[in-house]
């Protein structure tokens, strides 16, 4: 798929994995500007729940992602670990959701519409519940929000991108066939494993199970190997800190039809980022 002569009416959609930690964040900084003018990508979509020293987001962490070049922050599971976070949320310029199906009331809102190459494209957060802290049903937060939207399911379609923050596969794919022929893309985070299923199921909604992550490769998804190893081993808690070295950088470009509110096309965007080889896989905490 070229980069090059892409039609005004094709929006390509970067949405990148899980960020973990200093050198998650490190790489991004590194990798993104470039890759975004590779594939022309007029949007992206990072995940940021894991950005704050392996744990959470707060409003430093938020600013470097965007500065990086991230338009949209979405997270999971961990956005209330940083105690700023409220702060984060409310500043409307970090463009920072926490999932939707949190309680209304709870600070900060779980989708935000941009406006790219003269369309509406909105981003949402979705938290799951399968193996996960119980919460609201993001199946009907679903339903509730795309019954509030003009246009339904008749093309144009709205152009909605979700990140669904899950752990069990069960749970994502059933999201996907849930809001297929309803929304433009679900993409699955929280496993930081990327997957190898990227397609288009009825409808023309583009999904895959996971993204992945931009984390060390010397690590079990994302922490330190020793102590995590030791946790399974003992069965007794520990901290596992973000370790150095070489960063996996796994990312998904999804071309949507901006005409029919529908997805193209998606491919998995995987890099790796050698820069830190030298630190070895150390296991210094980075904030």
């Amino acid at each position: 798929m070229s980069a090059g002569g892409a039609s005004p009416e094709v929006i390509r959609v970067l949405a990148v994995g899980d960020v973990i930690g200093s050198p998650g964040r490190q790489a991004l900084r590194r990798l993104l500007p470039g890759l975004r003018r590779e594939l022309a990508a007029d949007l992206v979509v990072v995940n940021a729940e894991n950005s704050a020293g392996g744990r959470g987001v707060g409003v430093k962490t938020a600013r470097e992602l965007r500065d990086a070049g991230a338009d949209v922050l979405t997270t999971g599971n961990h956005v209330w670990s940083q105690p700023d976070v409220d702060q984060a949320l409310a500043d409307d310029d970090l463009r920072l959701l926490r999932p939707l199906n949190f309680p209304d009331d709870l600070p900060g809102r779980g989708d935000c519409t941009l406006r790219v190459k003269g369309r509406d494209v909105t981003v949402v957060s979705l938290l799951g519940r399968v193996f996960m802290t119980p919460l609201d049903d993001p199946f009907r937060a679903m339903d509730t929000l795309l019954a509030a939207r003009p246009g339904g399911t008749a093309a144009p379609r709205p152009l909605i991108v979700v990140d669904f923050h899950a752990e069990a596969t069960s749970e994502k794919l059933a999201m996907g066939w849930h809001l297929a022929g309803r929304v433009a893309a679900v993409v699955g985070t929280h496993t930081h494993v990327p997957t190898a299923d990227a397609r288009l199921l009825p409808g023309e909604t583009g999904y895959v199970t996971d993204l992945g992550m931009v984390g060390p490769r010397d690590s079990i998804i994302g922490a330190a190997v020793e102590p995590t190893l030791r946790r399974f081993l003992t069965h007794r808690p520990n901290r596992a800190p973000v370790p150095d070295g070489p960063v996996d950088f796994n990312a998904v470009l999804i071309e949507l039809d901006a005409a029919r509110g529908t997805c193209r096309a998606l491919r998995r965007v995987d890099r790796f980022d050698p820069t830190d080889a030298t630190h070895g896989a150390g296991t210094r905490a980075r904030r």
